[in-house]
């Protein structure tokens, strides 16, 4: 039922990385005049869903999530968290602080591992779930 730019719009939003999501939100609002607390958890179904069919046989994309990070390795993994994410020094710091947080919505399976290799010598912990 769904068109061609419809579709296309659903490929480019599940591109973006969280920082990207996060100015897309601020952007909506301000263009808008909403406040948009749920566009994120909206947004996560919509990606997951068009990614569900081909995770069965083996999964190319993961989620990346921060699970913990242990007082004494705070600054190490704030600093690949800034790396990955873009984000700034405050911002990086509060998603370090609230772990278990996503690191990135969609990675290929490289780009995932490589991610959790940073974060895990820098001394956090990441889990990668398929998608």
């Amino acid at each position: 039922m769904s068109n061609k730019k419809t579709e296309e719009l659903v490929d480019a939003l599940s591109q973006l990385t969280v920082l990207e999501m996060s100015e897309l939100k601020t952007l909506l609002e301000d263009k808008w005049g909403v406040k948009a607390a749920a566009a994120a958890v909206m947004a996560a179904p919509v990606a997951g869903g068009g990614a569900a069919a081909p995770a069965e046989a083996e999964a190319t994309d993961f989620q990346v999530m921060l699970t913990e990070v242990p007082a004494d390795k705070k600054i190490g993994v704030i600093k690949i968290v800034r790396e990955i994410t873009g984000l700034g020094l405050k911002e990086a710091k509060d998603l370090a602080e609230s772990a278990p947080k996503e690191l990135k919505a969609s990675a290929p399976k490289a780009e995932a591992e490589d991610i959790k290799k940073k974060v895990e010598e820098a001394g956090g912990k990441v889990t990668l779930k398929g998608l």
